[in-house]
């Protein structure tokens, strides 16, 4: 995948899926913005990928430091090509009658407000330039329900819609717009999983095992290069073949 002369931006980039899609890019003769909320961990990053690297520190459920940051990107590295919006969070758990509404309003700020604050503010460069690929990282939660996460299961449903209605828009323009959908991967957000619970998501995996960063990063820079030039407005799943099997 051939990245040269491409600016991607990345957000939730200091770790997991994030970094190594940055790492491949970079790889691929790409320049990449970084973006998340610690800036420590941004620069180091940035640092270790190069000259074609740059970073912005902004909390993604905050529109000014969302814009602030895109802005930022363009000035530091040009136009914006690809526009990977992969931060999120996980929310708390508990019964949907107990979930709070602030809970709520925060998860859906970050999951679902976020990536369309920053399609909003990108797609029309991108039309006028007459290119451009936007990925949203989803989940199962995007097609599946999950009891005792509510606001999570309705904020990743929601930007799946929100990618479809994106590609619908930008196909005519060049503009691509997919979801990825990460299973049960390697990531800091699975990094509060009890160690004792990891085996029993792993035997829900068909593979039987728990997927990478680097797994889930090797698609994402796929649909974000030109070698899914005829692919847009589809939901991926990395997910060892969950969504895809029925156990009997």
């Amino acid at each position: 995948m051939d990245f040269t002369g491409r600016h991607v931006v990345i957000t939730g980039a200091s770790t997991g899926i994030g970094k190594a899609t940055a790492q491949r890019i970079v790889a691929g003769g790409g320049k990449v913005t970084l973006v998340a909320r610690r800036a420590g961990l941004l620069a180091e990053l940035a640092s270790d990928l190069g000259e074609r690297a740059g970073w912005a520190a902004a909390d993604m459920g905050d529109k000014a430091q969302v814009i602030a940051a895109l802005d930022q990107a363009v000035a530091q590295m040009g136009p914006i090509d690809g526009l990977f919006l992969n931060a999120g969070t996980g929310g708390s758990f508990a019964p949907l009658a107990d979930y709070g509404d602030a809970q709520f309003e925060e998860v859906l700020r970050v999951n679902t407000l976020s990536p369309f604050w920053a399609m909003a503010h990108v797609m029309p460069a991108m039309v006028a330039q007459g290119r451009g690929a936007i990925l949203v990282t989803g989940s199962l939660a995007s097609v599946r329900g999950m009891a005792g996460n509510v606001a999570y299961v309705a904020s990743k449903h929601a930007v799946l819609g929100l990618s479809r209605a994106a590609a619908m828009e930008g196909a005519p323009h060049g503009v691509r717009c997919n979801c990825l959908l990460p299973g049960f991967i390697e990531t800091p957000m699975l990094a509060d999983v009890p160690e004792s619970q990891r085996p029993v998501m792993a035997a829900r995996v068909p593979q039987g095992r728990l997927g990478s960063a680097e797994e889930a990063a090797a698609v994402a820079a796929f649909l974000l290069s030109d070698a899914a030039s005829h692919v847009t407005g589809q939901d991926w799943a990395v997910d060892g073949g969950i969504l895809g099997t029925l156990a009997v």
